[in-house]
């Protein structure tokens, strides 16, 4: 997909905590570690979320605080003029930017700040139009697979395939936080090699 060689991915995710600074601190800390990418997550939290979900366990445990799920994305969520200053900061010092988008109007931002591929999380398996939108955009697109079916990673392949995608890289996932090392399952990578010939690789929980 890039250089046809193996790209390591460092998840910065929302480990900013909504904080700017700390952003850009994670994208320094991904370069002097060796990683090709830093990335993140954008989205626009009215969009993607109503105000009474619960947060998952694990999110209660980490965050100790008990609040909603919009309450805390809220506090997480960067404005998209910080993103567009954190990745001038990555092509300051030399790694790549991208950022996993879950709707349009994300994804049309990160595109036009120079984003070089498409990250689609597990969450987006099976949401047929998004993909299909994302498949029009002909650029390179890595999905990763967790908590899905062979079934449920196919017809998310034909739905990116259906809007145009033709560079499609598949990460084997497993969502659990954090994984065990027992429920890694490195072989699945093989599994999905074997039944969609494309490249694979692994997105780490454990």
């Amino acid at each position: 997909m890039i250089d046809n060689r193996c790209l390591i991915i460092a998840e910065a995710g929302v480990n900013h905590n909504g904080n700017f600074d700390t952003a850009k601190e994670l994208c320094l800390a991904a370069k002097e570690a060796g990683a090709d990418v830093v990335k993140f997550q954008t989205w626009i939290t009215d969009k993607i979320i109503t105000r009474d979900v619960a947060q998952a366990e694990y999110q209660l445990n980490n965050t100790g605080k008990d609040q909603s799920q919009y309450d805390m994305l809220k506090a997480l969520e960067l404005s998209f003029d910080e993103f567009a200053k954190i990745k001038e900061y990555c092509d300051e010092i030399g790694i790549l930017f991208a950022s996993t988008a879950d709707e349009p109007e994300c994804l049309e931002f990160l595109l036009d700040i120079g984003m070089p591929f498409i990250k689609i999380g597990s969450d987006g398996i099976g949401n047929i139009p998004f993909l299909r939108y994302v498949g029009e955009k002909k650029c390179p697109v890595i999905l990763s697979t967790g908590m899905s079916t062979l079934a449920d990673v196919d017809i998310s392949v034909q739905a990116l395939e259906q809007g145009g995608a033709t560079d499609i890289s598949l990460l084997h996932c497993t969502t659990n936080y954090p994984c065990p090392f027992e429920d890694v399952n490195l072989t699945a990578m093989d599994t999905l090699k074997n039944a969609f010939g494309m490249q694979v690789g692994y997105s780490d929980h454990t």
